[in-house]
């Protein structure tokens, strides 16, 4: 009994953020919120123009990361997802009072194909962009499907996210393009590189966004690194093999 109230102590010491991916809100983190205990000290803001966060005046980087800090308590473990991984890098980098611990989602500090560097091409982002600047409500459950693979209650998984994620206002056409300016540009690699907080990543072996290749290239940038993979996984662990995405975050969250 008084190990678990010394864990809890622990837990309440360490605020924990969630930041989410591009074109989405934080009502994606709705069903693994159920899951981690309840002692956590939780926080998932919106990114800027998403969800119920409002849009700056002009989206760049260093706009987006004031407005974002605003709504990160002092010392957090940060934990961000494909764009929001990004973001978190450069929040540890330049807002390190923030930033006690850094952990990565299917992310990268530099999303696009370089030499030596596996990532996205452009017209993969392109096409994306397109689709969802088409159809922003059909796009987002093509994104969750697609996420959800390999789920054994996908279909389940797929309806509940939709529904909170679609509950929220839609993004604004200034954070759409310039969240995809982001991921197209940033290149942290060095910030990455120079950071002093412990940082760890889980990937999954089956994304295509955010390929599994880079894995030991981040642990030559950062020999420190834990880098844990999920073998059935693809961009989105946290949705398709919750559990499993839990047992390998849990071990961040009491250190």
């Amino acid at each position: 009994m008084v190990e678990r109230m010394n864990e809890q102590l622990k837990f309440s010491q360490n605020p924990l953020v969630f930041l989410h991916g591009w074109g989405l809100n934080h009502q994606v983190w709705s069903q693994l919120m159920l899951a981690l205990p309840t002692e956590l000290d939780i926080h998932t803001p919106d990114l800027p123009g998403f969800g119920l966060s409002p849009c700056p005046a002009s989206y760049d980087i260093d706009s987006v990361l004031a407005q974002l800090a605003e709504q990160i308590p002092a010392q957090s473990t940060v934990v961000g997802w494909s764009l929001g991984g990004l973001l978190a890098i450069a929040l540890a980098s330049r807002y390190p009072d923030k930033v006690k611990k850094l952990g990565l989602i299917a992310s990268s500090p530099c999303f696009m194909t370089k030499e030596n560097w596996p990532g996205m091409e452009s017209r993969v982002m392109l096409q994306f962009a397109g689709q969802l600047q088409q159809d922003l409500a059909l796009t987002v459950e093509r994104f969750l499907a697609i996420q959800a693979m390999g789920s054994s209650t996908a279909r389940q998984d797929i309806k509940l996210l939709k529904q909170a994620v679609l509950s929220l206002p839609l993004p604004c056409a200034l954070a759409l393009q310039g969240g995809l300016e982001l991921l197209a540009t940033l290149d942290l690699r060095q910030e990455f590189a120079a950071l002093p907080q412990p940082v760890f990543s889980i990937l999954g072996r089956l994304d295509s966004l955010v390929p599994v290749a880079i894995a030991p290239l981040l642990q030559k940038l950062r020999p420190g690194i834990q880098i844990e993979i999920l073998q059935k996984s693809s961009h989105a662990p946290f949705i398709s093999h919750q559990q499993e995405f839990i047992s390998l975050l849990q071990p961040h969250l009491s250190a």
